[in-house]
């Protein structure tokens, strides 16, 4: 919406972990180089912790940028299964074939890794583990993973484990019954936030990255940034998109303070007062109880009963303290107290209906597709019936280029979580099914939802394979079409099933357009968003669904 008036190529503060957009603060530097020790010498384990937001799976996405040839990674993202299941993921990310007899078997499965890492080793490949949001393995699990650091030879470990997770996993590691995990690990960083000087650096960066010329953020705006974020980069980045798109709104090329401010109550449903207010305010009082003081020393004792000038309050040492502040105020809309957030009550009203299967019956049904509770997992379930699943850690702005219902994962604030479907996405509110269609602010629904979500679309053929120049073939065809389709052809206008250079720029353009990786390769993001924009009736969209009005 802002990029044109800004003179962007593209967002710069979306919370999807680019490698791009990676800004080495002396602590992400180390960080990285943690890892990379990690992945290029033997040993056992590496740990990295860092509270929510400050850039952990960015750092995972620069690693694997920077792995090098002779080594194989097996990511694992979602460490929430049994040790059977945790070993079967390993194989499937190395690419190991596991016979139906070994599902269920934890030696067999044990017994298949280790022969595959005696011939990556002799054949001079290094074979490395790593677990984000590791906090969240069960004691079970992290048994199993201690065990596979006995895979070695003479001379060295067969596989590297890096670890990767919020401060918990250092108290998890730290029980008593886990000690022997512990003393395997070899290497810990911990992640901090951002200084008030990196805070402001990390904000140039990435607005140099997305193709600013000029310094679009005050160093008042900067200095807010780091006081409302506390330095943590996944708030500043929620903020400063609001903030340019408040200053967008209101026709302005630069963003102030008083815009940064606005932004934060917009996100946090709260109001930020100037980070200079409650100076003024103490400076006010003193001077007012010194004043008093002074007064009732030379009152005589027949005045002592006079009453004491009132001492200002907060709101009108705000507004009188100076002209120019007085000015800003004026200049920049200020939010009004706003209503106390309600989607954590309908959180608590409706946790019932928040469950998985309630959550994908409901995604499901938006796609006339059934759901059977208990049967076969929900993605198998969508793959029978054409569909498939997308798993991601986004954005809203990724929700919007995807144009499709999806199944947020919500944390309350007492830690609880909830699978809610979003059916709608305005540019001020979502449309929720929680107890019926709830209009919620955006703003507010961020509060809740850190970037996890699942999805469904129709792919024109299963499974859904990468295109690129040179393939051919019916997915290749659809492409083509696809794109003509695009740009006013007839639906009978003839169309080769050949990936030629001319089909690659038409690919770029269409990436260019809609801000993704402009690289001329139609990978899964580049045929969803392909997909939903030539979307026929029947197929459900949230741009297509309207916001209801009130909650």
């Amino acid at each position: 919406m802002y990029l044109t008036f800004f003179g962007l190529n593209e967002k710069p503060f979306a919370i999807t972990p680019d490698p791009r957009y990676l800004y080495l603060s002396e602590r992400h530097a180390e960080a990285l180089a943690h890892l990379l020790y990690g992945i290029n010498e033997a040993g056992g384990f590496v740990q990295l912790t860092g509270e929510v937001g400050t850039g952990k799976t960015t750092i995972v996405r620069s690693l694997l940028a920077q792995t090098p040839k002779n080594a194989e990674i097996a990511l694992i993202l979602n460490p929430k299964m049994t040790p059977a299941e945790f070993l079967l993921t390993i194989c499937e990310e190395l690419g190991i074939g596991v016979p139906d007899s070994a599902l269920g078997s934890l030696k067999d499965l044990v017994d298949i890794l280790s022969h595959y890492l005696l011939r990556a080793h002799a054949a001079g490949r290094r074979v490395v583990l790593v677990v984000d949001e590791a906090q969240n393995l069960s004691p079970e699990v992290l048994e199993q993973v201690r065990l596979l650091t006995n895979l070695e030879t003479n001379t060295q470990k067969l596989m590297q484990i890096i670890l990767i997770g919020q401060p918990e996993l250092r108290e998890l590691l730290g029980r008593n019954e886990l000690r022997q995990l512990a003393q395997r690990v070899t290497g810990r960083y911990h992640l901090n936030p951002l200084s008030r000087e990196e805070t402001a650096a990390y904000v140039r960066h990435r607005l140099r990255v997305a193709g600013s010329t000029t310094d679009i953020f005050a160093p008042s705006a900067l200095s807010e940034a780091f006081r409302l974020s506390e330095g943590v980069p996944r708030v500043i980045n929620v903020i400063s998109d609001r903030a340019l798109l408040g200053a967008y709104t209101l026709d302005r090329h630069r963003v102030t303070s008083g815009l940064m401010r606005h932004a934060a109550t917009e996100v946090f449903g709260r109001r930020f007062a100037p980070g200079w207010l409650p100076w003024a305010i103490t400076a006010g009082i003193a001077a007012a109880l010194t004043l008093a003081t002074v007064a009732l020393w030379n009152f005589q004792p027949w005045n002592a009963h006079r009453p004491v000038a009132q001492v200002p309050s907060p709101a009108s040492a705000e507004t009188a303290l100076t002209p120019a502040s007085a000015a800003a105020a004026t200049a920049v809309p200020m939010a009004t107290a706003t209503a106390a957030p309600h989607l954590a009550d309908l959180l608590t009203q409706h946790a019932a209906d928040t469950d998985t299967d309630t959550a994908f019956a409901r995604l499901f049904a938006l796609w006339n597709a059934k759901y059977q509770p208990g049967s076969v997992d929900p993605c198998t379930q969508a793959s029978q019936q054409g569909l498939e699943c997308v798993a991601e850690r986004g954005s809203f702005g990724q929700l919007r280029l995807y144009n499709h219902p999806a199944i947020l994962l919500l944390t309350d604030p007492s830690g609880a979580s909830h699978q809610v479907v979003l059916t709608a996405l305005g540019d001020e509110k979502a449309s929720l099914q929680l107890g019926g269609t709830q209009a919620v602010p955006i703003g507010e629904l961020t509060r809740y939802w850190l970037g996890d979500f699942v999805m469904l679309w129709r792919p024109a053929n299963s499974p859904v394979k990468t295109l690129s120049t040179g393939m051919r073939g019916a997915d290749v065809r659809w492409l083509r079409r696809s794109l003509q389709r695009l740009r006013g052809a007839p639906g009978d206008a003839p169309a080769g099933d050949l990936f030629d250079a001319q089909l690659a720029s038409q690919v770029r353009d269409f990436q260019r357009e809609h801000q993704l990786s402009v690289d001329g390769i139609a990978g899964v993001q580049t045929q969803i968003a392909l997909a939903s924009a030539v979307a026929g009736a029947g197929v459900p969209l949230l741009s297509a669904i309207e916001t209801p009005h009130g909650g």
